[in-house]
């Protein structure tokens, strides 16, 4: 049927240009009937800025000074996360706010299909970009599977420094109060802190983020990653470090994982009623 023979065409004409796995990712987005739509947009466009926020530094500002990329760098933190609304553009976040109970599963899964989405679409479009303004192409986290084909030691590596992520994320946002410019401290601080974190757990890129490391990939090879190490280092070691991180948090202000109450603590609470003894006693 010439329908059928024209939309046939026009998907082989669509089909290379659109990345593996981007289709999906839209769709998701219509979710539980888009209840969750919002969410999903603040994650795209979120991730759509940090990426070209952050990942630009040191290749189109602060090329010849560390000082200015880093600054760069941490501007761009900042706007991504209020130009953007707000989002956690990293599945792993995403995966700890779950465990706490912050989030449902089916947010949870829109929001991490969103950074997903943000991710395929932006590597793209900065390349073209820096095409047409002549700019250094950006880069991306890659794993190298040789001497560590399992990606065991780039694993660990992605796991310690999700866990301290985490930790920061938790103490900036839900422990500690800057008063009047609590947003803009937090954000900086928040900042410092990934910069140190990319500088210090170098292994796997570093992405400490599994759609940066997905996403690259599927950018620069134009299909799926084959390699298991790939799924381990980006999803397997991010993921169990945010569960983790979010255990030790329950453990330190009480709350469930996974709705499970822990064993032991909490230690925030058990604090404040021995300094409340001690003022009683006195």
């Amino acid at each position: 049927m010439p329908l059928i023979s024209l939309l046939s065409s026009v998907y082989q004409q669509i089909a290379p240009l659109v990345p593996p796995g981007l289709a999906v990712c839209l769709a998701s987005a219509f979710v539980a009937d888009g209840a969750y739509l919002s969410a999903y947009r603040h994650e795209f466009i979120g991730t759509l800025l940090m990426i070209g926020l952050t990942f630009s530094p040191g290749k189109w500002i602060g090329q010849e000074s560390l000082p200015v990329a880093w600054l760069a760098h941490a501007i761009g933190v900042i706007a991504a996360d209020k130009i953007g609304g707000g989002p956690q553009v990293n599945p792993a976040v995403t995966v700890s706010m779950f465990a706490l109970g912050k989030c449902n599963y089916t947010e949870g899964f829109v929001r991490i299909m969103g950074s997903m989405a943000g991710g395929l679409v932006a590597f793209p479009l900065f390349k073209v970009l820096a095409e047409q303004f002549g700019l250094t192409p950006l880069g991306g986290p890659e794993f190298d599977p040789k001497d560590d084909e399992d990606g065991i030691a780039a694993g660990f590596s992605e796991f310690l420094a999700m866990v301290l992520l985490m930790i920061l994320i938790y103490a900036v946002n839900w422990e500690l109060n800057f008063g009047k410019y609590h947003y803009w401290i937090k954000q900086t601080l928040t900042a410092v802190g990934i910069r140190y974190l990319i500088e210090t757990f170098p292994v796997a890129g570093p992405a400490i983020n599994p759609m940066l490391g997905t996403t690259w990939y599927i950018f620069a090879y134009g299909d799926f990653p084959d390699q298991p190490g790939h799924y381990f280092t980006y999803w397997v070691a991010p993921f169990a470090g945010a569960v983790f991180a979010s255990c030790l948090y329950a453990v330190y202000a009480g709350g469930t994982v996974f709705g499970k109450s822990l064993p032991i603590g909490p230690i925030k609470g058990e604090t404040k009623t021995e300094a409340a003894d001690s003022k009683k006693k006195k």
